[in-house]
């Protein structure tokens, strides 16, 4: 899902549209601003909001209103709503423009939101009022002073600056909520994330917190991402479940709910969760008139619904909404637009390379490099798919070109690439090298895979078995049915797999049941899916 909240994640023209930062308190607003504009989405008044989790940090103001609204800018930070989070610290410093903290609040929100200079600009204003903080607060504005200048500066020592401080605040504060939970984001793998990505070094932290506010919203959702990416996503579920309680009209809370949910195999709940963050998340674009594309966790969440549509072989359902994020505008969210691979994908999955060459092709002309490389890529799978080896091997050079002129970040498309040499080699009949990719894709996918990319690494070894048997090429089909199993024993796919593999080792009984069970598994898909279809088939006496 991606301590601090300070991770850019969206486009800074976006925000600036050619005007100085935003959001920066009354006396710095621009009028000039165009109406439908990021920069002037976080400068529109809101009311107090129902229903997103409780959150309170004392603040020095005599302004109830402040307050209020502090405390929602707050409770929407912990909620990674980052537009609602910067409306809501305006609003507070419209009542009253010497809430410090507040100008604090903004400077992660404004990062959040890819916007470096405007969340600088709002850690100054505070820097001019640090003297009428009290010491707590005092400490809250140095630790973003230090966060921010550990992140400028790229350096170990500023970053070692910024954990000490971290270290020391929780010494002095060892029962203050706020404080613990920062703590416990920083041990995210980047200082300047918020926290997405923590796992065990992050769980005492966030534990002593619990212990404090057992109730408190905010806990239970980092609870639940750093039990997820350890590994443990039934102590995940409990505090996911407590933040979809606490926080019912937030989004992001249903669908963490869901993004554990399917993860235990409750795929059905998972699907609910994920329509009603669907359904929360359009109303709210809806009534705020905000461009989808500026949400970052609005096409997340069509992903993931798509996807486990797919996992349940409701195919009309999955491509529905895997298509509507496809073509949603792009943003400069690296993470998010190499996550267009799914609609091409799923339409190579399901025989449809032509479709697929088609969806790739889209990507071509995309702002970001990396994704151009994804183009060709994409686009090599489909062509060998549609037996057009030449064009294959040109498309598939180019995105290893793109791919090495991008540096380092390059490295993460290269089990993409990896995938897509090995299907060239298979069809071109130069199975050995094919298959050593093939195998080497596969195990690069598993070792990478988080909680987000999971079902995209179970997709993709099923389509590595899927292309060995038709290349009759048991023996890789056999390994990724038991890669398929390590990976997730659950999906009826799988079990349809081993059938499969089962059935042409001559092992009838084996391969009988696991038909049996690959049929109860995919009892929800649509009638007319062709593997359910023929799983049925082949049980017929």
């Amino acid at each position: 899902m991606r301590g601090g909240f300070a991770a850019a994640t969206i486009v800074a023209a976006a925000l600036h549209a050619g005007v100085p930062p935003s959001a920066v308190g009354a006396q710095q607003r621009q009028p000039a601003v165009p109406p439908n504009t990021l920069a002037a989405i976080v400068e529109r008044p809101l009311a107090l909001r129902d229903g997103i989790g409780r959150a309170h940090e004392a603040i020095t103001t005599s302004s109830k209103t402040a307050q209020a609204f502090y405390d929602q800018g707050l409770a929407y930070l912990h909620s990674f709503v980052w537009i609602e989070a910067a409306r809501s610290f305006n609003e507070a410093l419209r009542a009253d423009d010497r809430v410090a903290l507040a100008y604090v609040g903004l400077s992660y929100a404004l990062a959040e939101l890819g916007d470096a200079d405007g969340a600088r600009a709002a850690a100054a204003r505070a820097q001019a009022l640090k003297e009428s903080l009290g010491a707590r607060e005092r400490v809250r504005f140095d630790l973003r002073t230090l966060q921010l200048r550990a992140s400028a500066a790229a350096d170990a020592g500023a970053a070692t600056a910024y954990r000490q401080e971290l270290e020391s605040a929780v010494s002095r504060y060892p029962t203050d909520v706020e404080l613990l939970l920062l703590v416990g984001r920083a041990q995210d793998p980047s200082h300047d994330a918020h926290g997405m990505d923590a796992g065990s070094a992050s769980l005492g932290f966030y534990e002593r917190a619990l212990a404090q506010a057992p109730d408190y919203f905010a806990t239970h959702h980092y609870l639940a991402h750093a039990y997820e990416n350890i590994g443990r996503p039934d102590r995940a579920l409990e505090h996911a479940a407590a933040f979809a309680r606490l926080a019912p009209a937030i989004p992001h809370a249903q669908h963490m709910h869901g993004h554990v949910l399917r993860r235990v195999g409750r795929m059905d709940e998972a699907i609910a969760a994920f329509r009603k963050a669907d359904e929360l998340g359009s109303a709210y674009l809806a009534s705020e008139r905000i461009p989808a594309e500026y949400d970052w966790h609005y096409r997340h969440n069509l992903d993931l619904l798509g996807t486990a549509y797919q996992y349940l072989g409701q195919i009309r359902s999955a491509q529905a909404v895997l298509e509507r994020a496809f073509v949603m505008p792009a943003t400069s969210r690296l993470n998010d637009e190499l996550n267009r691979r799914e609609w091409p994908q799923f339409l190579l999955a399901r025989g449809r390379a032509k479709e697929a060459h088609a969806a790739a092709a889209t990507l071509s002309a995309h702002p970001l490099p990396l994704v151009r490389a994804l183009s060709d890529i994409l686009a090599s799978r489909a062509l060998a798919a549609l037996r057009r080896p030449e064009e294959a091997a040109e498309a598939g050079n180019r995105g290893l070109q793109q791919m090495r002129a991008a540096g380092t970040i390059g490295g993460v498309l290269v089990p993409d690439f990896q995938l897509a040499q090995g299907e060239h080699l298979m069809r071109s009949g130069q199975i050995e090298e094919g298959r050593a990719l093939l195998r080497e894709a596969a195990a690069k996918l598993r070792a990478q895979s988080g909680p987000d990319a999971w079902i995209q690494t179970l997709f993709a070894l099923e389509a590595i078995a899927r292309l060995a048997r038709e290349q009759g090429d048991w023996t890789l089909a056999a390994e990724m049915a038991d890669a398929m199993r390590q990976h997730d024993p659950a999906y009826a796919g799988t079990w349809y797999g081993q059938a499969l593999v089962a059935e042409h080792g001559g092992r009838r009984d084996a391969a009988r049941e696991a038909y049996r069970e690959t049929v109860r598994r995919w009892q929800s898909a649509d009638a007319d899916f062709p593997e359910l279809a023929d799983a049925r088939r082949r049980l017929t006496p």
